[in-house]
């Protein structure tokens, strides 16, 4: 599977993917082709799924961002998966997940304002045929960062 040196490595990923073959095996004590092959094989294995560019939100005009929790009407299958349908068409919608409890899925969106948050919820999520009720929390700050995995 993966040993200590892998976690090393998947740590330092987490916190600059940028970083190069030969600046990792200087910070690991490894040579910049072992690297490249643990590299290689832990995105082989799907430990690391894919290399992004985190994004300031404010700065590109996305100055709200929301916590949407939506509960069904019901829980039949066609439901669900036109629900998913829809969130997964919304570029709004950055991520979402089903839960356990009174809410069956949580939302996390970014919008430009409060006029569009609201058109989101009132003439997007609402009229949805399987959605009963919407529920929504604005963030106001955050007080930690999306962090790397605990490894």
């Amino acid at each position: 599977m993966f040993d200590d040196t892998d976690i090393r490595l998947l740590s330092e990923l987490q916190k600059d993917a940028q970083l190069t073959t030969q600046e990792l095996g200087e910070t690991l004590g490894l040579s910049p082709s072992q690297i490249g092959r643990r590299r290689a094989r832990l995105e082989k294995d799907g430990l690391i799924r894919s290399y992004t560019a985190k994004l300031n939100a404010d700065k590109l005009g996305l100055h709200v961002q929301a916590f949407v929790q939506v509960q069904l009407e019901s829980h039949r299958p066609e439901q669900a998966k036109g629900f998913t349908r829809l969130v997964s068409t919304r570029p709004e919608i950055v991520s979402g997940w089903t839960l356990t409890g009174s809410s069956d899925y949580l939302l996390r969106v970014y919008c430009t304002d409060l006029r569009d948050l609201n058109r989101l919820i009132h003439e997007v999520l609402l009229p949805h045929p399987a959605v009963a009720k919407v529920q929504s929390q604005i963030v106001m700050d955050q007080c930690k960062a999306d962090a790397p995995l605990p490894l």
